[in-house]
């Protein structure tokens, strides 16, 4: 007789969003027209006409995709509406459209075209590497949905669900990801993606238990059954039923007490914490408000210039950035200063391709093409200050990507002539290494998880083949956060300086109590995360914390850091 408690076959990945989803496998709907064309056969080359009639339709296709993206993203939220409107972005893109052409010039149809133009800087970017990996998917995606459009057939991508179920796809695009009906995806597993990508970032904000970097997942049929450990990182395929069902329910359970939480955010023994929420614009300023968070740790500012041809002028963004401070009138509002470069390039600020774009100039170093953009920024968001008053009279203001004592130095000097309180985050290994060099300048930190990963562990945080390198529980990481929060509780001058984390990592709730036992004084996370983060520091006292951080400081592996504060977690 056959066990069926034991599951038919079973595959493990890196989770990033805990949780149990136990459902019919469900995979992602592809095109099956992106494979390059061949070079096209000698003969009669196309008449102006004819080019002239490809252009048109490919740039009416693309518009059409273009569209539809940016009617997505002013519906979505966060991270979603960030991917959305960069993804609108570059299906209207004229480089892509110039390269279109050339190949019509050369013969093909306006698929082909469309395909080879693809590949072309689907090339580009692989030669790139580092963060431009993840564009790759983005544009076979858009060609995609283009090509689609073209043949007149309904857009590649989630399959519509008849029942709640799991999602499984070999690399699912963003703009997939945006999109995802939380009420009929019970899970996602993805054979790719690391757990710093795209895919994983919205699929915390959407509170969906999601496991990556899941190798062998192509051997799970579509219709399977399968269980989903977004914690452990596992997939059981066609598991015990009844067992399976019971887990999932009561994990569901846990889940949805969670979601009633509504603060304000304390530990068991009444330690406050700082819980806060990270926004990219005044509608998510104003949710953020109407929930659980206690005030904004990271608003990006960058969504606002990613589709722009030109640069807002001052007094465009001060309206902006006050209704964001307005949202939160008496409260801690952090504003983060352009994030430009690598992924999300300015089209205004003359930013030239480079080799190693995530190494390259994005964040503070958009100085050494313009330094007025970051100055315009500050003269906006002390304007901002002045017309909402009170609490954000002297806004909270951080540069990203900060490597030398002399650029905070300099950043700080801008804030404090413009009434401006100034920080910076903490995502370079040398102001970590070297922190106290920095204190004496600046008047907070918030540490970016994402990166600071990246660069320790010196692997890219988009190639699905490191994501166990840039799990954020990687013990050498957190060691680096602890020795953070210790050097800014004893700051120069008996100052102890505020460190908060904005990254990805505050959005899981077991690391949330080993950040918080590191030493670390707020959380910053997707609105969608609060109240699951909120409610799992009401079961931790501040010692509990700690024992915990100390559980997971001394393991070796990220795998096992998590496991053994998983263990005593109960």
């Amino acid at each position: 007789m056959t066990d069926t408690s034991q599951p038919r076959s079973s595959i493990r990945g890196t989770g990033v969003v805990a949780g149990l989803a136990y459902g019919t496998a469900r995979w992602v709907r592809r095109a099956e027209t992106l494979d390059p064309p061949a070079a096209p056969e000698g003969g009669t080359q196309p008449d102006e006409e004819q080019v002239e009639r490809g252009k048109q339709r490919f740039t009416e296709a693309a518009a059409t995709v273009a569209e539809r993206l940016a009617q997505r993203a002013a519906l979505a939220t966060g991270v979603s509406a960030e991917v959305l409107t960069a993804n609108a972005g570059l299906a209207r893109d004229r480089g892509w459209a110039k390269t279109v052409v050339r190949e019509l010039k050369k013969g093909r149809s306006v698929e082909e075209a469309t395909v080879a133009a693809t590949e072309t800087f689907a090339a580009m970017f692989v030669k790139a590497g580092a963060r431009q990996a993840e564009r790759v998917t983005d544009l076979r995606d858009i060609c995609a949905r283009v090509v689609a459009e073209l043949r007149g057939l309904p857009e590649p991508g989630i399959p519509a669900f008849d029942e709640p179920g799991v999602l499984l796809a070999d690399d699912l695009a963003p703009a997939d990801t945006a999109g995802l009906d939380a009420d009929m995806v019970l899970g996602l597993v993805i054979e790719h993606g690391g757990p710093t990508s795209h895919t994983a970032i919205i699929a915390r904000q959407l509170g969906i238990p999601c496991v990556v970097a899941a190798g062998g997942l192509t051997a799970v049929p579509d219709g399977a059954r399968v269980l989903v450990d977004g914690g452990a990182g596992t997939v059981a395929v066609d598991p015990d039923a009844d067992s399976a069902s019971e887990a999932a329910a009561a994990d569901r359970r846990v889940r949805e007490k969670a979601a009633t939480w509504t603060g304000p955010a304390a530990l068991a023994d009444g330690h406050p914490v700082d819980l806060l929420a990270n926004v990219q614009d005044a509608d998510g300023a104003q949710r953020a408000a109407a929930g659980q968070g206690a005030g904004i740790g990271l608003f990006r500012t960058e969504l606002a210039f990613l589709d722009r041809p030109a640069e807002p002028t001052v007094d465009e963004q001060a309206e902006m950035y006050a209704r964001v401070l307005g949202a939160f009138p008496d409260s801690k509002v952090v504003t983060r200063t352009l994030d430009a470069g690598s992924d999300k390039p300015l089209a205004f600020a003359g930013m030239a391709e480079e080799e190693n774009p995530a190494l390259g100039v994005r964040g503070i170093r958009v100085d050494l093409l313009d330094r007025g953009l970051v100055d315009r920024q500050l003269d906006a968001l002390a304007e901002a200050g002045r017309r909402v008053g009170g609490a954000q009279s002297s806004p909270w203001v951080m540069a990203p990507m900060i490597a030398t004592v002399d650029e905070a130095a300099d950043f700080a000097e801008r804030c404090r002539a413009r009434g401006l309180t100034p920080g910076i985050m903490v995502e370079v290994p040398s102001v970590a290494v070297a922190v106290d060099r920095f204190l004496p300048h600046v008047d907070f930190l918030s540490i970016g998880t994402n990166d600071l990963t990246q660069y320790v562990m010196a692997a890219d945080r988009m190639s699905s083949d490191l994501a166990a390198l840039t799990d954020p529980w990687q013990p050498a990481v957190l060691r680096l956060i602890r020795s953070v929060a210790e050097a800014a509780g004893r700051a120069p001058g008996g100052r102890t300086v505020p460190v908060g984390v904005c990254g990805e990592a505050a959005a899981d709730p077991h690391l949330a109590c080993v950040l918080l036992g590191l030493g670390v004084s707020s959380l910053s996370v997707a609105d969608a995360a609060l109240p699951h983060v909120g409610a799992a520091l009401t079961g931790r006292t501040l010692e509990q914390c700690r024992e915990l951080a100390t559980a997971a400081l001394d393991c070796d592996t990220a795998r096992d850091a998590r496991a053994a504060v998983m263990a005593r977690s109960g």
